[in-house]
Order: structure tokens, then sequence, then C-alpha cells
């Protein structure tokens, strides 16, 4: 496995502005910094060393702006287990415990945001924060929410544009997505980039996992050119097998983050998720130290990535175009 990673584009948000100065942590106190995710087991969150590359990177953040495990601050995590109906019990199980601040990803937010109007909660990740309507905007995000976007729906003219690349002829491309949460705009803002790039999608809703076979057999009968996979609360605990149905189905696909390419996927672009875990850090520190959600702009990603998964084209017969091998941060052999 090669690795390439590039910084692409510029934004001059590496270090916060802080409106106005906040008192420390008061001295002595070990800050209690709750953790809802995906879909990881508690055991691979736990402890100063975790074994989760995103709580990890969250941890290594935290070291680097000199907070020390068990001394400044100990961790809550809770893991999601996949089931959209266990996260609200555990949102609120967090807020019983009255931890200092909660850091969740990308779905998980809307679980938080009901669950409490007064913890400070930090995203590692959301594709669409003002269009959700967990903020009010970028600059000033009001209420008890910031953090890091993914700009997740902003990359899908690039994802598409990449998978024409790929496929640049053959049917429609088949869109296998769940129910969104309230406000977000997925289904739009897919078709706006696919109508200007001349492409034809198939939609097809998953609403649970023993969907996905289903999904896959209408996108074959369909005789689309290829899979467009989007990240749900469905396809990502289940992406390995994800990942299988596409090479049976003989379908390239594109995924919207690495995790689904290491599992045997093909190809994916996304923010780099470990770098928006590690800048959580600076989130979490800053409201340690008494500032106000309300008052730290949210921040967008400067690092992206592309990965590719070389043994998934050869299982698919395709030939990847030198022009996305170059363009690769890393693939995947």
């Amino acid at each position: 496995m090669m690795d390439r990673r590039a910084f692409i584009g510029s934004l001059a948000l590496g270090t916060l502005a802080v409106p106005r100065a906040a008192p420390a942590q008061l001295a002595g106190k070990v800050a209690r910094i709750g953790i809802l995710t995906f879909s990881m087991p508690v055991a691979d969150m736990s402890g100063p060393e975790p074994r989760n590359p995103a709580v990890n990177a969250l941890l290594r953040g935290l070291r680097e702006l000199g907070r020390v495990y068990g001394q400044d601050f100990v961790t809550e995590p809770r893991g999601g287990e996949t089931n959209a109906a266990l996260w609200p019990g555990q949102a609120a199980e967090l807020v019983r415990l009255q931890v200092d601040v909660i850091v969740g990803a990308a779905i998980q937010i809307w679980a938080l945001k009901q669950a409490t109007s007064t913890i400070p909660i930090v995203m590692a990740g959301a594709g669409d924060p003002v269009g959700e309507g967990l903020i009010q905007s970028l600059a000033h995000p009001g209420g008890n929410i910031t953090g890091l976007s993914e700009q997740s729906l902003e990359l899908m003219g690039k994802r598409l544009e990449m998978l024409k690349e790929l496929v640049p002829s053959g049917g429609p491309i088949a869109v296998i997505h769940t129910p969104r949460n309230p406000g977000q705009r997925f289904q739009e803002v897919v078709e706006a980039p696919a109508r200007k790039l001349g492409l034809k999608l198939l939609w097809l809703e998953i609403r649970d996992a023993g969907d996905l076979e289903g999904a896959f057999r209408a996108a074959t009968q369909a005789r689309a050119g290829s899979v467009f996979v989007a990240g749900t609360r469905i396809t990502f605990p289940n992406r390995r097998r994800v990942a299988e149905l596409a090479v049976a189905s003989r379908l390239p696909s594109m995924y919207f983050t690495r995790p689904y390419v290491e599992a045997g996927g093909l190809i994916s672009y996304s923010a780099d998720t470990s770098d928006i875990w590690r800048r959580a850090a600076v989130y979490v520190d800053k409201i340690l130290k008494g500032v106000k959600p309300a008052d730290l702009p949210v921040e967008q990603p400067t690092k992206f990535e592309l990965v590719i998964n070389l043994k998934a084209a050869k299982a698919l017969g395709l030939t990847i175009p030198p022009s996305l091998l170059l363009r690769a941060d890393q693939i995947i052999e």
C-alpha cells in the first residue's frame, strides 16, 4: 500500500479566531469528554491509546495541545452499535453523566442536538450543518454546536466526475441511499452536478441491511454502468458486504470515505476523516477553556484524499485511468 498524501487548497482556519478571552479550565478539574460515534465498538474507543483511528486522532490532537489523559481529561465513549434506534438513548446517557463537552460524528449530531441545548457539542464532520439546521451559519454557528464540516455535499460533483472518468460510457449511475435527516439536501445536491455532466441517475433507496442485495439486483436489471454508494447508517457498518455485492454485480462503485475502500470498495473521495478528528481537539480545548461554541466558527476541511483499491479494480476487470492513479493519495494493492 503506497501512501501519497497531499494538501489540496488552503483555508485560513488553521488557528481558530477567538472573539474574546475566556477563563482557563479550573485547576485540578479532570474534564470528561463524551464521544458518540457511528458504529465503533466502545472497547476500541476506550482509554488513552484507543484502537479506533478516529478517536485516536482526537486524543493525539489533545496531546499536541498539552492535555494529558487521566490528568487533564478522560473520555466517555458510546459506540452507536450501528443501530440508529440506540443513538437517542446513548446521547441522553452522556447528558445524564453531565460531561463537559461531547464530540459526535456525522448523523449522530442530530441525536445529540435533540438531547441537549446546553452541553457543548463538537462536530467531527457533518455533511451539511447549515442545510440540516444544526447551526445558523459557518461563521456564526449560534447555540451549543460547532466543529468541522466534511464538505461532503460540495464534493458530490467531484465524485461524479471521477465516476464518469472511470466508466465513460454505459448505463445510468445507480445511487444507493437511505432516508436522510431532516433538512438534508442529498438528492438535489447529487442531481445538479449530474445534469451538468450529462449523467442519468437511478435512485435506489434502502431502509435496512436486508435491502442491499435487492438494490444491487435492481441496478443490474436496469443495466446501470456504475454505483454511487452514499455514506449512511446502513452502508457504513455493512461496507464489506456492499463491496462484495459491487464486485459480484460487476459494478464499479464510488464511496464517500476511505473505510469503504479499505473494506474492498473501489474508490472514494472525501475529506481526511482522521485529520478532522484531530482538528476537533482544537475545539474541545477551547471549549474547556471557557469559549462558547456559538463564538467558534465552523471549520471546513483543507485536506482531502482520493483512495483507489487496485485489487477491487482487478476483480471488476477494470483498468483505472492513469489520470486518476496520478491524483490518488493512496493506492491499495
